[in-house]
Formats: structure tokens, C-alpha cells, sequence
């Protein structure tokens, strides 16, 4: 597998000791509907895997709660013996249930075993960095975190991790963490029309941490935002393209994690964010949020 990181908008970042490459790849969309079971083509999750790192990704992000153990699975088969520059992110906090919920599981037994899960699901010996997932499935709820957050601590200390994070966060719980241990980022919702993160962003980019959006696509539409399809309509591109375009530019230490279960379509996100945008562009665009 080749590895041309240089090819990729937005250069790198590091998350502690570890260089990743600001365009990474989101591995959710490789389990069947919901989130739930085998992916309908299981040799286009593996192509999409496999392209990702030749395009030059060095940066997936995975849960053993996605399928639940699906694309853990996929990654380990399509990807294994890894890279040695590939870097693979998880988290840990919630489980599924049999409708296809996400129920936490934050209990210190919870934890554990999801580290432990992902290790082997992932023929791993030890994981690069793993985010403590609080809050719901309708965002972040305020409430301490130390518990889970220490326990996670511990295997850290073990050396199951090299590197936590935490998502789904308030701004406090990013703070709480961070009087316990360093954190090397923080996963939360954030995109053009979705704005309640930008203190944080600037705050964390400060510090050195990465923030990583997930759906940094989700709010857009043409006819919910006549501003970006106009945007993207000057540019020749897709409303898509310029969302992450704009993401990569917002600030240095935003790093995206575009989910898709087509080769074709990881292309044109990859040529997306690369998009050049004008400061007109990215006046308009701001806009959006606000």
C-alpha cells in the first residue's frame, strides 16, 4: 500500500505523539442500515478501506459499537498488518441495543471490556487513541465525567492506550478531563450551520488538540441553505465540497472524518476539501452560522 499523505488538502496535525493527516476517513458508514449488522457489499467496505490509505489517509476513525464489531472487522481484514503510519482512532461509552439504539455504558466493568473488544477486534496490542463518549444520541448532557474518564485512565496506564479523547463533550467536560489527563482531541457535532462549538474550537486549537467534527456534512441541503448551494454553484462544486472545504479552513486543528461506503464518492471528498476558497467565499459561508 502506498502512502502519498502530501497528496491530501489540509496537511497534518498531530494528536500527541502521532502525525495524522488532517483529511482522515469515519469507518460508521461501512455497517449495514443504522449502524446495525454487515455492510450490503462487503468487498466495496474493504475497496473503500484499502483506498483511503493508498490515497494517503493516515487517520480512521472506528467504535466497536458500529455494526456493533462490523467495521472494526472490515478494518483489521481489509488493513492488517497496518501501516506503520496509519493511525486508528476509537471510542468507547455506549453499546447497542436490539432496535438499534445506543444505551451508554460507561461503568468501569463497561469500559474495560469495550477497550478490550476493540483490541481484539482490531489485532491490536495497544490503541492509538480512544475517546470517552458521554452524553445521548441528541448531544451532550452536562454531568461529571471523571469516573468513566479515570478508568480509561487506568488503562492507559496499563499501556492498552497511548492517547485519550473525549466526545459528545460540553465545554466543562472537555475541562473536567483535561484537570485529569491530557486529551489529545475532542469529537463533537460541528459544521457550517451547526456553530455551538466555536469558542471550543478556537480554545482547544490554542492548546494543540485536534477537534474532529462528525457528520460535518449533516444540515445541508439546497433548500436549507440558499447561501452555500449559491456558494457552491459559483464554484462549480458540490455543496459537500465546499462544507468541507470551509471545515479544513475554519482552523489548523480541525480534522475531518468523512464517512462513505464508495470508492468514487471518498474521491470526490478528497478533491472536495481541497477545494480553494476566495474570502468572499468564506464570508458568505461564515454567515451561515450565525
Amino acid at each position: 500500500m502506498s502512502t502519498h499523505s502530501t497528496a491530501l488538502p489540509g496537511g497534518t496535525w498531530s494528536l500527541g505523539d502521532l502525525a495524522v493527516t488532517r483529511f482522515g476517513y469515519g469507518a460508521m458508514q461501512l455497517a449495514g442500515p443504522g449502524v446495525m449488522g454487515p455492510p450490503a457489499d462487503r468487498e466495496g467496505a474493504l475497496a473503500v478501506l484499502r483506498e483511503a490509505v493508498d490515497l494517503g489517509v493516515t487517520h480512521i476513525d472506528t467504535s466497536d459499537a458500529y455494526g456493533p464489531r462490523v467495521t472494526n472487522q472490515l478494518i483489521r481484514e481489509a488493513l492488517h498488518p497496518y501501516p506503520e503510519s496509519l493511525r486508528i482512532v476509537t471510542k468507547v461509552g455506549a453499546t447497542r441495543d436490539r432496535e438499534g439504539g445506543w444505551p451508554p455504558a460507561r461503568e468501569p466493568e463497561d469500559l474495560r471490556r469495550s477497550v478490550h473488544e476493540n483490541l481484539r477486534s482490531l489485532g491490536l496490542e495497544v490503541l492509538d487513541v480512544v475517546n470517552l463518549r458521554i452524553g445521548d444520541a441528541l448531544g451532550p448532557r452536562p454531568g461529571s465525567l471523571a469516573e468513566p474518564f479515570e478508568t480509561l485512565v487506568e488503562l492507559q496506564r496499563q499501556g492498552l492506550i497511548r492517547h485519550l479523547g473525549v466526545s459528545n463533550a460540553t465545554a466543562e467536560q472537555v475541562a473536567e478531563a483535561q484537570a485529569i489527563a491530557p486529551i489529545v482531541c475532542v469529537q463533537n457535532m460541528y459544521n457550517l450551520a451547526h456553530r455551538q462549538d466555536d469558542k471550543l474550537v478556537d480554545e482547544l486549537a490554542g492548546q494543540g488538540v485536534a477537534y474532529v467534527p462528525f457528520f460535518p456534512l449533516g444540515g445541508f441541503s439546497p433548500l436549507q441553505s440558499t447561501t452555500l448551494s449559491t456558494v457552491a454553484a459559483r464554484l462549480d462544486a458540490t455543496p459537500m465540497s465546499v462544507a468541507l472545504a470551509w471545515l479544513l479552513r475554519r482552523s489548523p486543528n480541525i480534522l475531518l472524518i468523512p464517512g462513505t461506503s464508495a470508492v468514487g464518492h471518498l474521491r470526490e471528498n478528497v478533491a472536495g476539501a481541497g477545494l480553494p476558497l476566495s474570502g468572499e467565499d468564506l464570508a458568505e459561508l461564515d454567515a451561515i452560522g450565525h
